[in-house]
């Protein structure tokens, strides 16, 4: 098993997953993972639900397509490439996407994470359920397995929430779709630390990075 920062350098977004099934076991590793992360308080208000049938996963990746077509197709079409890419890597980044789209119910697994989070959840509420999904995210490419943070039915959240099922008061914050990836873990593309680390003053470098 590689060591963390080589986790952390080669967390690639796998978009293209096998339909191969991945054993519970596993699994039950990741979903550990997630529930040893910080939460607010230690109140552990998350709650995650494992997805394996695939009518409700047929019934999200309606939505989610809706999402891509209406909002996250035109943004791609019409931005330019990030820190770190160049206009190449983005349409293969874009390609990735479309493809995630079309097969995203085919995972054979979902991790959906979740908060009890009440009825007008605030912008804080984030910092009790996302250290869960980066634990299980690295947990994901320690064992091998492949996923992307996908959070884009949130553009739709109350038709995602009540096509998974969820009660009053419960919202879903992720979703990881896991499988054995088809392509291989490498380098995340990214910017250099001098383009996103200041000291001490806006916009003033710090001197520790290049």
């Amino acid at each position: 098993m590689p060591d963390l920062f080589e986790i952390m350098e080669s967390c690639r977004a796998m978009r293209r997953l096998k339909p191969d099934p991945v054993p519970d076991e596993l699994i039950a590793k990741i979903l550990r993972a997630g529930i040893y992360a910080p939460n607010g308080g230690n109140n552990q208000k998350w709650r995650f639900l494992v997805v394996k049938d695939p009518k409700i996963k047929k019934a999200v990746q309606v939505i989610y397509k809706k999402a891509f077509d209406e909002v996250i197709g035109p943004r791609y079409l019409s931005s330019a490439p990030p820190p770190g890419s160049n206009k190449e890597k983005y349409l293969r980044q874009h390609a990735a996407v479309e493809y995630l789209t079309e097969h995203y119910h085919e995972a054979p697994v979902w991790i959906v994470a979740c908060l009890e989070d009440g009825p007008t959840p605030n912008r804080m509420a984030g910092s009790s359920i996302y250290p869960a999904v980066q634990n299980m995210v690295l947990a994901t490419r320690a064992l091998g397995l492949g996923t992307t943070l996908t959070t884009r039915h949130m553009l739709f959240e109350k038709e995602a929430d009540a096509a998974l099922g969820l009660p009053p008061g419960v919202h879903s914050y992720a979703i990881l779709p896991i499988g054995y990836p088809m392509g291989k873990f490498g380098p995340v593309g990214r910017g250099s630390m001098a383009e996103f680390v200041y000291q001490d003053k806006w916009g003033q470098p710090y001197a520790a990075v290049t």
